[in-house]
């Protein structure tokens, strides 16, 4: 099997991750699974926003290209950079047990969120990120910050910014959590749709790597992105606008959480809702859907 994946340091550790767990469900070799790397546009271009370059899509259309050539068999993604629609032909196969799905401060100036001084100056890309932190300190300065998660870091740890936010999930892969400063509450800071989940991805008429797939599925990770998904779909929101949302489960019972933000962080618009596990894709939408009508008109770009 070739699998798919982009060339940053994290993208690689969840490659790695998805292919030891391949290998060990189906008794052979790592060497059975080939890591093809294949280069994004938006790992190309780093001096600008998602939202100038075109969304989400930036992270995933060459792999969706290259799987739909038959270039590679199956994909390897963060499933918070999926697009709410795949291509034609590209099917989510479902996602392996979820990691830490909080939000990592990184300050070499504040012990914590709220420690930060007056006035600093907070990096990210994220319209969410943006949103969120605005809205619980509006006092902060938010400036571009892209890069992997190793630029960010040392961006923030040496000055260039005064603070960054990076996943829990993605420090953790790459071993790097002990440098946080802090972890957020969940509660001040709701995670962007598929936080801290990997999804695979094959071509949807391929059931010899979909079934090679489905064997280091989680059920319980696939329905709360599921949910997750359909949320982000009903609302119709793109990389440009401020969503979060979040499914856990609790003895096969979905609790959800979706918000969405201006992106000033003046204004919240929250919705919670709870169901069965195999309503996952209904729960979503309907929540999206109900979401939608509260909204201004204005809110989602």
């Amino acid at each position: 099997m070739r699998i798919g994946t982009r060339g940053s340091p994290l993208a690689l550790a969840q490659t790695h991750e998805v292919r030891t767990a391949l290998a060990s469900a189906h008794h052979c070799d790592e060497s059975r699974f080939e890591i093809v790397v294949i280069r994004t546009s938006g790992d190309a271009i780093q001096d600008r926003s998602l939202v100038e370059l075109g969304g989400k899509g930036l992270f995933t259309k060459e792999i969706d290209a290259a799987m739909l050539k038959g270039e590679i068999d199956a994909a390897v993604h963060s499933a918070k950079d999926l697009p709410s629609l795949l291509p034609e032909g590209v099917a989510l196969v479902g996602c392996p047990p979820r990691a830490d799905v909080r939000e990592a401060l990184i300050s070499a100036r504040g012990a914590s969120f709220a420690a930060l001084p007056k006035g600093a100056r907070l990096g990210t890309a994220s319209p969410r990120r943006q949103a969120q932190a605005k809205r619980l300190r509006p006092d902060l300065e938010v400036t571009l910050l892209r890069g992997n998660v190793e630029t960010r870091l040392r961006k923030a740890e040496n000055g260039e910014v005064d603070a960054t936010l990076l996943a829990c999930a993605g420090l953790q892969r790459l071993g790097l959590l002990a440098r946080a400063t802090a972890i957020l509450a969940i509660e001040d800071l709701l995670p962007a749709v598929g936080q801290g989940a990997i999804a695979l991805t094959a071509r949807s008429n391929d059931a010899a790597s979909i079934a090679a797939l489905r064997r280091i599925v989680e059920d319980d990770t696939t329905a709360a992105v599921t949910t997750e998904r359909a949320f982000l779909a009903a609302l119709g929101g793109s990389c440009r606008t401020p969503i979060a949302g979040y499914a856990r489960l609790v003895s096969r019972r979905i609790d959800f959480r979706g918000q969405a933000l201006r992106l000033d962080g003046s204004e919240s618009f929250d919705i919670s809702r709870s169901g069965g596990v195999d309503d996952a894709a209904r729960l979503g939408e309907e929540a999206g859907r109900d979401l939608l009508r509260r909204l201004p008109r204005d809110i989602l770009a």
